[in-house]
C-alpha cells in the first residue's frame, strides 16, 4: 500500500504570466500526483498528494520552473491527505 503524503507550497519570484501553472500541471499529471496550482497575487501555490518521491520530484521541477521563471523563494507545508482525485489548474 503506497504511502500518500501532501505538501503545499508556496512559489515567489518572476513565477506569474510565464506559463507556471502549466508548467506545474503537465508535471504533476506526469508524476501521477493530485491536487492544484493556481496565482495567489504575484506567487504560485500548489498541492500535491502523491508519494513522496514524486512530491519530492515535482518540488525540484518548481525550483527551477519554465524557461522564463526566476524561483526566488518556495515555502513547503506540511498538510493532512485529503485523497484528492485530480491535478486542477485553479483561476
Amino acid at each position: 500500500m503506497l504511502m500518500l503524503k501532501r505538501n503545499k507550497i508556496l512559489i515567489s519570484g518572476k513565477v506569474t504570466g510565464i506559463f507556471f501553472r502549466k508548467f506545474i500541471h503537465n508535471h504533476a499529471l506526469r508524476l501521477n500526483l493530485k491536487g492544484y496550482v493556481k496565482n495567489i497575487g504575484d506567487k504560485v501555490e500548489a498541492v500535491f498528494e502523491g508519494s513522496q518521491e514524486n512530491i519530492q520530484k515535482i518540488i525540484l521541477l518548481c525550483k527551477s520552473g519554465p524557461p522564463e521563471a526566476r524561483v526566488e523563494n518556495i515555502e513547503i507545508k506540511k498538510e493532512k491527505v485529503k485523497n484528492l482525485k485530480d491535478f486542477q489548474i485553479l483561476r
